[in-house]
Protein backbone atom coordinates (compact mmCIF):
# COMPACT_ATOMS: atom_id res chain seq x y z
CA UNK A 1 0.00 0.00 0.00
CA UNK A 2 3.03 2.70 1.08
CA UNK A 3 4.78 2.05 -2.72
CA UNK A 4 1.58 2.50 -4.32
CA UNK A 5 0.62 5.84 -2.45
CA UNK A 6 4.50 7.04 -3.17
CA UNK A 7 4.52 6.68 -6.84
CA UNK A 8 1.15 8.64 -7.00
CA UNK A 9 2.96 11.32 -5.42
CA UNK A 10 6.04 10.88 -7.68
CA UNK A 11 3.75 10.60 -10.78
CA UNK A 12 2.17 13.81 -9.32
CA UNK A 13 5.19 15.69 -8.61
CA UNK A 14 6.45 14.36 -12.36
CA UNK A 15 3.22 16.07 -14.00
CA UNK A 16 3.14 18.97 -12.16
CA UNK A 17 6.60 19.91 -11.99
CA UNK A 18 7.83 23.34 -13.37
CA UNK A 19 11.03 24.93 -14.26
CA UNK A 20 12.22 28.33 -13.22
CA UNK A 21 11.48 31.43 -14.62
CA UNK A 22 14.57 32.23 -15.31
CA UNK A 23 16.35 30.55 -18.28
CA UNK A 24 19.99 31.90 -18.21
CA UNK A 25 20.62 30.05 -14.89
CA UNK A 26 22.69 26.80 -15.61
CA UNK A 27 23.03 24.35 -12.49
CA UNK A 28 26.49 24.88 -11.34
CA UNK A 29 29.52 22.62 -12.27
CA UNK A 30 33.22 22.12 -10.81
CA UNK A 31 35.54 23.61 -12.71
CA UNK A 32 38.30 21.59 -14.86
CA UNK A 33 41.24 21.88 -12.03
CA UNK A 34 38.03 20.87 -9.52
CA UNK A 35 39.11 23.29 -6.93
CA UNK A 36 36.47 25.75 -7.64
CA UNK A 37 32.42 26.24 -9.43
CA UNK A 38 31.42 27.26 -12.50
CA UNK A 39 28.38 28.55 -13.68
CA UNK A 40 27.86 28.45 -17.65
CA UNK A 41 31.44 28.21 -18.19
CA UNK A 42 32.02 31.13 -15.88
CA UNK A 43 33.84 31.60 -12.63
CA UNK A 44 30.95 31.20 -9.70
CA UNK A 45 32.49 32.18 -6.20
CA UNK A 46 30.37 30.90 -3.75
CA UNK A 47 28.84 33.39 -1.13
CA UNK A 48 26.11 31.82 0.82
CA UNK A 49 23.76 32.40 3.60
CA UNK A 50 22.11 30.11 6.20
CA UNK A 51 18.87 30.83 5.90
CA UNK A 52 17.85 27.82 7.01
CA UNK A 53 14.50 28.09 7.71
CA UNK A 54 13.22 30.11 5.46
CA UNK A 55 10.91 27.26 3.50
CA UNK A 56 9.05 27.03 6.77
CA UNK A 57 8.63 30.67 8.49
CA UNK A 58 8.26 32.99 5.90
CA UNK A 59 5.15 34.26 4.08
CA UNK A 60 5.51 34.49 0.31
CA UNK A 61 5.80 38.38 0.51
CA UNK A 62 8.82 37.99 3.39
CA UNK A 63 10.42 35.27 1.31
CA UNK A 64 10.63 37.78 -1.69
CA UNK A 65 12.29 40.13 0.40
CA UNK A 66 14.47 38.19 2.03
CA UNK A 67 16.10 36.82 -1.48
CA UNK A 68 15.58 40.32 -3.05
CA UNK A 69 17.67 41.96 0.14
CA UNK A 70 20.29 39.16 -0.07
CA UNK A 71 21.00 39.05 -4.11
CA UNK A 72 21.08 42.96 -4.15
CA UNK A 73 24.29 42.22 -1.27
CA UNK A 74 25.71 40.28 -3.64
CA UNK A 75 24.53 36.40 -2.35
CA UNK A 76 24.53 33.64 -4.41
CA UNK A 77 23.65 30.88 -2.84
CA UNK A 78 20.98 30.12 0.08
CA UNK A 79 21.24 27.25 2.61
CA UNK A 80 17.70 26.07 3.34
CA UNK A 81 16.59 23.01 5.65
CA UNK A 82 13.75 21.26 3.77
CA UNK A 83 12.50 19.17 6.86
CA UNK A 84 13.88 20.44 10.19
CA UNK A 85 11.29 18.56 11.98
CA UNK A 86 9.51 15.54 11.77
CA UNK A 87 6.09 17.39 12.51
CA UNK A 88 7.14 20.48 10.15
CA UNK A 89 4.55 22.95 8.86
CA UNK A 90 5.27 26.07 6.94
CA UNK A 91 3.61 29.38 8.09
CA UNK A 92 0.62 28.39 6.37
CA UNK A 93 -0.22 25.39 8.52
CA UNK A 94 0.80 22.91 5.84
CA UNK A 95 2.43 19.92 7.16
CA UNK A 96 5.55 18.64 5.37
CA UNK A 97 4.63 15.16 5.65
CA UNK A 98 1.95 12.79 5.73
CA UNK A 99 1.96 10.69 9.60
CA UNK A 100 5.13 12.37 10.10
CA UNK A 101 6.43 9.46 7.76
CA UNK A 102 9.77 10.66 5.51
CA UNK A 103 8.49 8.20 3.20
CA UNK A 104 5.40 9.52 2.26
CA UNK A 105 5.70 13.69 1.55
CA UNK A 106 2.35 15.36 2.20
CA UNK A 107 1.68 16.54 -1.89
CA UNK A 108 -1.17 18.42 -2.83
CA UNK A 109 -1.43 17.33 -6.99
CA UNK A 110 -0.54 20.42 -9.35
CA UNK A 111 0.11 23.92 -8.70
CA UNK A 112 -3.29 25.35 -9.35
CA UNK A 113 -2.50 28.92 -8.10
CA UNK A 114 -5.69 30.23 -6.46
CA UNK A 115 -7.67 27.43 -5.92
CA UNK A 116 -6.41 26.96 -2.32
CA UNK A 117 -3.56 25.12 -2.41
CA UNK A 118 -0.30 27.29 -3.28
CA UNK A 119 0.29 27.40 0.26
CA UNK A 120 0.52 23.55 0.05
CA UNK A 121 4.24 22.74 1.64
CA UNK A 122 5.89 21.61 -1.21
CA UNK A 123 4.39 24.33 -3.52
CA UNK A 124 5.44 27.01 -1.37
CA UNK A 125 8.97 25.12 -1.34
CA UNK A 126 8.75 25.50 -5.51
CA UNK A 127 7.63 28.95 -5.35
CA UNK A 128 10.26 30.42 -3.22
CA UNK A 129 13.43 27.97 -5.78
CA UNK A 130 11.45 29.76 -8.88
CA UNK A 131 11.69 33.28 -7.60
CA UNK A 132 15.38 32.49 -6.15
CA UNK A 133 16.31 31.67 -9.85
CA UNK A 134 14.73 34.86 -10.74
CA UNK A 135 17.25 36.85 -8.66
CA UNK A 136 20.13 34.48 -9.97
CA UNK A 137 20.25 32.74 -6.38
CA UNK A 138 20.92 29.08 -6.06
CA UNK A 139 19.06 27.00 -2.85
CA UNK A 140 21.07 24.74 -2.05
CA UNK A 141 18.83 22.35 -0.57
CA UNK A 142 19.13 19.75 3.22
CA UNK A 143 16.95 17.64 2.67
CA UNK A 144 16.04 16.17 6.23
CA UNK A 145 18.40 17.57 9.36
CA UNK A 146 20.59 15.30 10.91
CA UNK A 147 18.57 15.96 14.81
CA UNK A 148 15.62 13.88 12.38
CA UNK A 149 17.15 11.47 11.69
CA UNK A 150 18.94 10.64 15.08
CA UNK A 151 16.36 11.08 16.80
CA UNK A 152 13.28 9.51 14.65
CA UNK A 153 15.26 6.56 13.43
CA UNK A 154 15.17 7.38 9.75
CA UNK A 155 16.34 4.48 8.45
CA UNK A 156 18.01 3.87 4.71
CA UNK A 157 14.88 2.27 3.43
CA UNK A 158 12.33 5.27 4.43
CA UNK A 159 15.40 7.94 3.53
CA UNK A 160 15.82 5.94 -0.15
CA UNK A 161 12.29 7.02 -1.08
CA UNK A 162 12.03 10.44 0.19
CA UNK A 163 15.66 10.91 -2.12
CA UNK A 164 13.81 10.01 -4.91
CA UNK A 165 10.64 12.01 -4.72
CA UNK A 166 12.87 15.23 -3.62
CA UNK A 167 15.50 14.18 -6.94
CA UNK A 168 12.37 13.65 -9.17
CA UNK A 169 10.72 16.99 -8.31
CA UNK A 170 13.63 19.50 -8.15
CA UNK A 171 15.78 17.53 -10.83
CA UNK A 172 14.86 19.98 -13.71
CA UNK A 173 15.27 22.96 -11.74
CA UNK A 174 18.57 24.91 -12.55
CA UNK A 175 19.47 26.71 -9.58
CA UNK A 176 19.38 23.24 -7.02
CA UNK A 177 22.24 22.32 -4.66
CA UNK A 178 21.80 19.54 -2.43
CA UNK A 179 23.32 19.24 0.96
CA UNK A 180 23.10 16.05 2.24
CA UNK A 181 23.03 15.84 6.32
CA UNK A 182 22.35 18.75 9.05
CA UNK A 183 24.83 19.59 11.86
CA UNK A 184 25.89 15.72 12.21
CA UNK A 185 28.58 13.49 12.03
CA UNK A 186 28.46 10.87 8.83
CA UNK A 187 29.07 8.35 11.53
CA UNK A 188 25.82 9.03 13.19
CA UNK A 189 23.30 6.83 10.64
CA UNK A 190 26.24 6.49 7.96
CA UNK A 191 23.92 3.95 6.27
CA UNK A 192 21.32 7.02 5.67
CA UNK A 193 23.24 9.54 4.31
CA UNK A 194 24.80 7.14 1.58
CA UNK A 195 21.25 6.11 0.87
CA UNK A 196 20.21 10.32 0.34
CA UNK A 197 23.39 10.97 -1.41
CA UNK A 198 23.90 7.94 -3.42
CA UNK A 199 19.91 8.43 -4.78
CA UNK A 200 19.79 11.87 -5.80
CA UNK A 201 23.28 11.39 -7.18
CA UNK A 202 21.54 8.20 -9.51
CA UNK A 203 18.37 10.27 -10.12
CA UNK A 204 19.85 14.05 -10.27
CA UNK A 205 23.09 14.16 -12.40
CA UNK A 206 22.70 18.04 -12.83
CA UNK A 207 23.22 18.75 -9.42
CA UNK A 208 26.33 19.58 -7.51
CA UNK A 209 25.90 17.28 -3.53
CA UNK A 210 27.75 17.71 -0.44
CA UNK A 211 27.27 16.82 2.76
CA UNK A 212 27.42 19.44 6.12
CA UNK A 213 28.43 18.23 8.89
CA UNK A 214 28.29 19.00 12.85
CA UNK A 215 30.90 21.68 14.62
CA UNK A 216 34.56 21.54 13.99
CA UNK A 217 34.13 18.53 11.64
CA UNK A 218 34.79 17.96 7.91
CA UNK A 219 33.09 15.88 5.32
CA UNK A 220 35.53 14.48 4.40
CA UNK A 221 36.42 12.70 7.25
CA UNK A 222 33.67 9.78 6.35
CA UNK A 223 32.51 10.68 2.66
CA UNK A 224 35.49 12.49 0.24
CA UNK A 225 36.14 9.09 -1.69
CA UNK A 226 31.33 8.69 -2.34
CA UNK A 227 30.99 9.21 -5.63
CA UNK A 228 27.95 11.01 -5.02
CA UNK A 229 30.17 13.90 -2.94
CA UNK A 230 30.65 16.43 -5.53
CA UNK A 231 32.61 18.84 -2.75
CA UNK A 232 33.59 19.30 0.75
CA UNK A 233 31.91 21.24 3.41
CA UNK A 234 33.39 21.96 6.92
CA UNK A 235 32.00 23.61 9.62
CA UNK A 236 34.07 25.83 11.93
CA UNK A 237 31.84 26.45 14.41
CA UNK A 238 30.95 28.94 16.83
CA UNK A 239 33.26 27.76 19.54
CA UNK A 240 36.24 30.46 20.37
CA UNK A 241 40.09 29.16 21.17
CA UNK A 242 39.05 28.37 24.94
CA UNK A 243 36.10 26.71 24.31
CA UNK A 244 37.89 24.04 21.48
CA UNK A 245 38.06 21.21 24.10
CA UNK A 246 36.24 18.45 22.31
CA UNK A 247 38.14 15.65 21.89
CA UNK A 248 35.89 14.35 19.87
CA UNK A 249 36.72 17.15 17.22
CA UNK A 250 39.81 18.22 15.30
CA UNK A 251 40.23 21.01 17.87
CA UNK A 252 41.80 23.99 15.52
CA UNK A 253 39.82 26.45 16.64
CA UNK A 254 38.86 29.51 15.29
CA UNK A 255 41.55 28.44 12.33
CA UNK A 256 39.36 27.42 9.90
CA UNK A 257 41.80 27.63 7.17
CA UNK A 258 43.55 24.48 8.94
CA UNK A 259 40.11 22.13 7.36
CA UNK A 260 40.96 23.65 4.32
CA UNK A 261 44.59 22.60 4.35
CA UNK A 262 43.20 18.89 4.98
CA UNK A 263 40.58 19.38 2.18
CA UNK A 264 43.35 21.16 -0.53
CA UNK A 265 45.85 17.98 -0.03
CA UNK A 266 43.48 14.86 -0.70
CA UNK A 267 42.70 13.33 -3.72
CA UNK A 268 40.63 12.81 -5.61
CA UNK A 269 40.82 16.61 -5.67
CA UNK A 270 37.33 18.23 -5.09
CA UNK A 271 36.48 21.57 -4.17
CA UNK A 272 35.91 22.73 -0.17
CA UNK A 273 34.19 25.66 1.54
CA UNK A 274 33.22 26.70 5.25
CA UNK A 275 29.42 26.10 5.41
CA UNK A 276 28.94 27.34 9.04
CA UNK A 277 31.57 29.41 10.54
CA UNK A 278 30.76 31.72 13.46
CA UNK A 279 27.34 33.89 12.65
CA UNK A 280 26.88 37.14 13.23
CA UNK A 281 25.23 38.23 16.72
CA UNK A 282 25.32 34.60 18.09
CA UNK A 283 27.30 34.07 21.48
CA UNK A 284 30.81 32.24 21.80
CA UNK A 285 29.87 29.21 22.12
CA UNK A 286 26.21 29.41 21.07
CA UNK A 287 24.50 28.37 24.60
CA UNK A 288 25.61 31.15 27.28
CA UNK A 289 23.62 33.78 26.00
CA UNK A 290 25.50 36.43 28.65
CA UNK A 291 28.99 35.50 26.76
CA UNK A 292 30.48 37.97 23.92
CA UNK A 293 28.68 37.82 20.36
CA UNK A 294 30.56 37.29 17.08
CA UNK A 295 30.69 40.48 15.09
CA UNK A 296 31.06 41.54 11.87
CA UNK A 297 35.20 41.43 12.03
CA UNK A 298 34.71 38.00 13.11
CA UNK A 299 32.82 36.85 9.92
CA UNK A 300 35.59 38.86 8.09
CA UNK A 301 38.33 36.85 9.26
CA UNK A 302 36.67 33.66 8.94
CA UNK A 303 35.48 34.48 5.17
CA UNK A 304 39.16 35.84 3.94
CA UNK A 305 41.04 33.29 5.56
CA UNK A 306 39.04 29.55 4.45
CA UNK A 307 39.18 31.60 0.98
CA UNK A 308 42.66 32.56 0.63
CA UNK A 309 43.72 28.95 2.28
CA UNK A 310 41.91 27.65 -1.31
CA UNK A 311 38.36 27.18 -0.33
CA UNK A 312 35.93 27.77 -3.28
CA UNK A 313 34.06 30.25 -1.60
CA UNK A 314 32.21 30.78 1.95
CA UNK A 315 29.03 31.09 3.91
CA UNK A 316 28.09 34.02 6.01
CA UNK A 317 25.47 33.06 8.93
CA UNK A 318 23.70 35.80 11.34
CA UNK A 319 21.84 34.17 14.34
CA UNK A 320 18.31 36.05 13.78
CA UNK A 321 17.99 35.19 10.53
CA UNK A 322 19.13 32.14 10.07
CA UNK A 323 16.40 30.95 12.51
CA UNK A 324 14.39 33.70 10.64
CA UNK A 325 12.89 35.22 14.40
CA UNK A 326 10.12 37.62 13.97
CA UNK A 327 8.23 40.44 16.40
CA UNK A 328 5.19 37.80 18.53
CA UNK A 329 7.40 34.74 19.05
CA UNK A 330 7.96 33.66 22.45
CA UNK A 331 10.71 31.53 21.98
CA UNK A 332 14.18 31.96 20.46
CA UNK A 333 17.25 30.35 20.10
CA UNK A 334 20.27 31.17 21.50
CA UNK A 335 19.45 34.39 22.42
CA UNK A 336 18.48 35.95 19.13
CA UNK A 337 16.93 39.56 20.09
CA UNK A 338 16.69 41.38 16.93
CA UNK A 339 14.53 40.43 13.63
CA UNK A 340 15.25 38.71 10.79
CA UNK A 341 14.42 42.00 8.53
CA UNK A 342 16.25 44.39 10.40
CA UNK A 343 19.86 42.00 10.89
CA UNK A 344 19.56 40.72 6.95
CA UNK A 345 21.43 44.15 6.75
CA UNK A 346 24.10 44.11 9.74
CA UNK A 347 27.64 45.21 8.91
CA UNK A 348 28.97 41.61 8.18
CA UNK A 349 26.21 41.03 5.75
CA UNK A 350 27.25 43.83 3.95
CA UNK A 351 30.74 43.63 3.87
CA UNK A 352 30.66 39.95 2.42
CA UNK A 353 30.30 41.36 -1.20
CA UNK A 354 33.74 43.13 -0.87
CA UNK A 355 35.45 39.00 -0.81
CA UNK A 356 33.56 38.33 -3.31
CA UNK A 357 34.72 40.75 -5.73
CA UNK A 358 38.20 40.77 -4.65
CA UNK A 359 38.47 37.11 -5.31
CA UNK A 360 36.65 37.67 -9.21
CA UNK A 361 38.60 40.78 -9.90
CA UNK A 362 41.71 38.66 -10.91
CA UNK A 363 42.22 35.52 -13.22
CA UNK A 364 39.85 33.33 -11.23
CA UNK A 365 40.62 29.99 -12.00
CA UNK A 366 44.58 30.39 -11.99
CA UNK A 367 44.32 31.20 -8.08
CA UNK A 368 46.47 28.64 -5.41
CA UNK A 369 47.14 29.29 -2.23
CA UNK A 370 50.60 30.04 -1.07
CA UNK A 371 52.49 30.61 2.03
CA UNK A 372 56.12 30.78 0.67
CA UNK A 373 55.30 34.26 -0.58
CA UNK A 374 55.18 35.33 3.50
CA UNK A 375 58.84 36.02 4.58
CA UNK A 376 59.45 35.26 8.36
CA UNK A 377 56.87 34.13 10.47
CA UNK A 378 53.18 33.40 9.41
CA UNK A 379 51.53 34.34 12.92
CA UNK A 380 49.40 32.16 14.89
CA UNK A 381 45.81 32.17 15.90
CA UNK A 382 44.39 36.00 15.14
CA UNK A 383 48.04 37.11 14.02
CA UNK A 384 47.95 34.63 11.40
CA UNK A 385 48.65 35.66 7.60
CA UNK A 386 47.38 33.69 4.54
CA UNK A 387 48.92 34.32 1.41
CA UNK A 388 47.14 33.53 -2.15
CA UNK A 389 48.59 34.21 -5.56
CA UNK A 390 47.82 33.70 -9.50
CA UNK A 391 50.35 34.15 -11.82
CA UNK A 392 50.54 37.61 -11.91
CA UNK A 393 49.00 38.69 -8.60
CA UNK A 394 48.82 37.89 -5.25
CA UNK A 395 46.62 38.43 -1.95
CA UNK A 396 47.64 38.79 1.68
CA UNK A 397 45.45 39.27 4.69
CA UNK A 398 45.70 40.37 8.10
CA UNK A 399 43.51 40.25 10.61
CA UNK A 400 45.55 42.67 13.11
CA UNK A 401 46.91 45.26 10.68
CA UNK A 402 50.49 43.85 11.21
CA UNK A 403 53.23 44.23 9.06
CA UNK A 404 53.70 42.73 6.34
CA UNK A 405 56.79 40.66 4.67
CA UNK A 406 56.60 39.38 0.75
CA UNK A 407 58.99 37.16 -1.51
CA UNK A 408 57.51 37.97 -4.88
CA UNK A 409 60.04 35.97 -6.61
CA UNK A 410 57.22 33.88 -7.87
CA UNK A 411 55.13 36.42 -9.82
CA UNK A 412 56.26 37.79 -13.32
CA UNK A 413 58.03 40.86 -14.32
CA UNK A 414 60.34 43.20 -13.06
CA UNK A 415 58.30 45.50 -10.42
CA UNK A 416 55.22 45.12 -8.43
CA UNK A 417 52.32 47.76 -7.89
CA UNK A 418 51.25 47.34 -4.32
CA UNK A 419 47.59 48.43 -2.76
CA UNK A 420 45.70 48.28 0.40
CA UNK A 421 42.44 46.57 -0.44
CA UNK A 422 39.99 47.65 2.98
CA UNK A 423 37.29 44.34 3.73
CA UNK A 424 35.23 46.72 5.48
CA UNK A 425 34.16 48.57 2.63
CA UNK A 426 36.04 47.50 -0.43
CA UNK A 427 38.28 50.92 -1.09
CA UNK A 428 41.49 50.62 -2.83
CA UNK A 429 44.68 52.65 -1.78
CA UNK A 430 47.70 52.43 -3.58
CA UNK A 431 51.17 51.64 -1.86
CA UNK A 432 53.25 52.40 -5.15
CA UNK A 433 55.20 50.57 -7.89
CA UNK A 434 58.90 49.04 -6.94
CA UNK A 435 61.49 46.71 -8.33
CA UNK A 436 60.75 42.59 -6.76
CA UNK A 437 62.55 41.97 -4.55
CA UNK A 438 62.99 38.72 -1.76
CA UNK A 439 61.87 40.55 1.01
CA UNK A 440 59.61 43.86 0.65
CA UNK A 441 57.86 45.08 3.73
CA UNK A 442 54.38 46.71 3.85
CA UNK A 443 52.99 47.97 7.05
CA UNK A 444 49.31 48.68 6.84
CA UNK A 445 47.24 52.01 7.57
CA UNK A 446 46.15 52.02 11.57
CA UNK A 447 47.49 50.46 14.59
CA UNK A 448 47.88 46.98 15.19
CA UNK A 449 44.60 45.31 16.83
CA UNK A 450 42.32 42.59 16.03
CA UNK A 451 39.44 43.98 13.78
CA UNK A 452 41.87 46.50 11.57
CA UNK A 453 42.28 43.94 8.69
CA UNK A 454 43.82 44.64 5.20
CA UNK A 455 44.83 42.06 2.26
CA UNK A 456 47.98 43.31 0.65
CA UNK A 457 47.46 43.47 -3.52
CA UNK A 458 50.15 42.81 -5.12
CA UNK A 459 50.26 42.90 -9.47
CA UNK A 460 53.23 42.12 -11.42
CA UNK A 461 54.25 44.60 -13.87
Amino acid sequence: MLKKIVWLVFACVLFFSFRSDNPAMQPLKVSDNHRYFTADGKPFFWLGDTGWLLFSKLKREEAEQYLDTRSKQGFNVIQVMVVHSIGEANVYGDSALSGKNIAMPKVTPGNTFGKGNEYDYWDHIDWIVSKAAEKGIYIAMVPVWGSVVKGNHIGAAKAKIYAEFLAKRYRDRPNIIWMNGGDIPGTDSLKTWNAIGSTLNELDKEHLITFHPRGRTQSSTWFHDQLWLSFNCFQSGHRTYAQDTSKKDLNYGEDNWKYVQVDYAKTPIKPTLDAEPSYERIPHGLHNVNLPRWTAADVRRYGYWSVFAGACGYTYGNNDVMQMHKPGEKKTAYGSKGYWFNSINDAGAQQMVYLKKLMLSRPYFERIPDQSLIVGSQGQKYDRLIATRGKNYAFVYTYTGREININTDKLTGTKIKASWYNPRNGQITGIGTVAKAKTLKFKPPGQKANGNDWVLIIDAI
